[in-house]
């Protein structure tokens, strides 16, 4: 049993890793400002202080408090698009916090701090399935701000030892199988939870960003990973740290990609009728492809994926959809 502290844990993926972590019998401190987080979709058996991550010498107290042994950080902000007309809010939030963060961490003694970074920061036009060394060319300020806290933390680390793990997370969607926690922030930009809301009446419509992409149908095509599957990776990359494993950077992902026409062709399968999405034009900073090469990471840890089928993916999104329109 280990005592972890996770960054943005009220939010989709950190909920989902707080859960996972509770599920292992690890103690556990939840930090967020609930900006976008929801209280309730936190373990109970967590303790949840709600603060901003910029509060560094609080970070600290909390800390040598609770004798952390690891971090897992995902507050951040996390909008491609908004992060080409606002740069300067992404350098602050996922860059300048992030070093605050790693510097207490280095002060207090943690062991080990995980870090939640992006296939953005790989560079577009690249379609076989990503390796870890394949070219980092972020496309948007937002796969910049990753990479940089990326370089950050590979610095720190080598000056001070502190072990760490970066996962490069593609495209993370689906909900708690059990029905915990899910994405609960109504104007989230992801397709699948958008799909879903349109589904169950929460939009009117939905737009699909660019049908002429070099992809077959069009359309781009992500690796869409369940966000329980992410979660236990995390879980296991903190036991690899803890016990003296090596410092790790890896991709997790699946290996195969899906279309947005294809994410909607499944969503609709299951609702036994179309859902209303217009055609609208490219967005700034999406890459036309991003699939994951995963090998790395399943060679480092004993991680066996769950949930790979694109349709219990959907499955679990809709689900979760549907359980927030009754309980708002």
């Amino acid at each position: 049993m280990a005592n972890i502290l996770i960054t943005g844990g009220a939010g989709y993926i950190g909920s989902h890793a707080a859960w996972a972590c509770v599920d292992h019998g690890h103690e556990l401190v939840v930090v967020d400002n609930l900006s976008t987080g929801v209280a309730r979709n936190v373990p109970p058996a967590a303790t949840l202080v709600e603060m901003d991550i910029a509060d560094t010498a609080r970070f600290g107290s909390l800390l040598r408090d609770h004798k952390i042994d690891a971090i897992m950080h995902f507050a951040g902000s996390i909008v491609v698009p908004e992060s080409v007309v606002n740069p300067g809010l992404y350098y602050h939030n996922n860059t300048v916090k992030s070093l605050g963060l790693i510097q207490e961490a280095v002060k207090a003694g943690t062991k080990a701090f995980i870090f939640s970074s992006t296939a953005a920061v790989y560079a577009p036009g690249q379609f076989e399935p990503l390796r870890e060394d394949a070219t980092k060319a972020p496309l948007s300020p937002y796969g910049q701000s990753k990479l940089m806290t990326e370089t950050m933390l590979a610095d720190m680390s080598a000056a001070h030892g502190l072990s760490y793990g970066v996962l490069r997370y593609f495209n993370v969607a689906g909900a708690d199988p059990k029905g915990r926690t899910g994405q609960s922030t109504p104007n989230a930009t992801h397709l699948i939870k958008v799909a879903c809301q349109v589904a169950t009446g929460q939009r009117d419509q939905m737009e699909v960003f660019g049908a002429d992409y070099p992809t077959p149908d069009g359309t781009c095509i992500r690796d869409y990973i369940h966000v329980s599957d992410l979660a236990d990776a995390h879980v296991l990359l903190a036991q690899h740290l803890l016990s003296g494993g090596a410092n790790v950077t890896a991709n997790c992902g699946y290996g195969k990609g899906a279309s947005v026409k294809e994410v909607l062709a499944s969503l609709e399968k299951q609702l036994n009728h179309p859902i209303k999405a217009i055609m609208s034009p490219r967005r700034a900073g999406d890459a036309p492809c991003l699939v994951a090469n995963s090998a790395h990471l399943k060679s480092l840890l004993p991680w066996k994926p769950k949930f790979e089928s694109l349709d219990d993916i959907v499955a679990a999104a809709l689900a979760w959809e549907r359980h927030l329109t009754l309980t708002n």
